[in-house]
C-alpha cells in the first residue's frame, strides 16, 4: 500500500475556512479529481459533511468517525484510521483528502505528498495543515500555474517522496 495525502494549502499551512476549502480553484478541484479518480480515499467525517454531493464519484469513499451507528450510502464507516488502514492494506494507492486530524495521524507514516500551494495567505483561515518537516522529502514534481480567468491567486502543483533512511 502506499499512503499518499492530498491537500491544498496557502503559504502559512492555511487549508480551511469554517469546515470549507479556503478557497475554490477549479483547477486544483480537476487536478484532485485526476489524481484520486479509481482509487481509495479516506477522510473524517466532517471533510465528508463538507462535500458538496455526498460520496466522490468513481473512488471508494472510506469514512472515519467515532459514531458506530453512522451509515451513508455508497461510502464505507470506520471507527479508526488504523482498522480502514489495516482493512484497506493490501491496496495500491490510498489518499487522505482531510481533514487535519486524519492528516495529522497520517503525515508520519504518508509515503507521498501531493500539495497544492495556493501563493497568497487567508488571514481568515480557521484550520491549518499540520507542519511538515520538509527534510523528511524529495520533491519530485514542481508545476507552476499562474493566475487566469478561473484562478485568482498563481498555485503550484507538487509532489513529494519520503526520503527513506
Amino acid at each position: 500500500m502506499i499512503l499518499s495525502i492530498i491537500a491544498s494549502l496557502g503559504e502559512n499551512n492555511e487549508n480551511g475556512k469554517k469546515n470549507n476549502l479556503i478557497c475554490y480553484l477549479p483547477k486544483d478541484l480537476k487536478h484532485f479529481r485526476e489524481i484520486t479518480l479509481g482509487h481509495t480515499i479516506i477522510m473524517g467525517r466532517k471533510t465528508f459533511y463538507s462535500l458538496p454531493n455526498g460520496p466522490l464519484f468513481g473512488r471508494r469513499n472510506i469514512i472515519i468517525s467515532r459514531n458506530q451507528n453512522l451509515k451513508i450510502k455508497n461510502a464505507e464507516i470506520y471507527t479508526s484510521l488504523e482498522t480502514a488502514l489495516s482493512i484497506l492494506s493490501e491496496l495500491g494507492e490510498i489518499f487522505i483528502i482531510g481533514g487535519n486530524q486524519i492528516y495529522k495521524q497520517t503525515l508520519p507514516i504518508a509515503n507521498c505528498l501531493y500539495l497544492t500551494k495556493i501563493h497568497s495567505t487567508f488571514p481568515e483561515a480557521d484550520s491549518f495543515f499540520p507542519t511538515i518537516n520538509y527534510k523528511e522529502w524529495r520533491e519530485v514534481k514542481h508545476e507552476k500555474h499562474p493566475i487566469d480567468e478561473k484562478t485568482p491567486y498563481p498555485i503550484s502543483f507538487l509532489k513529494y517522496e519520503r526520503i527513506i533512511n
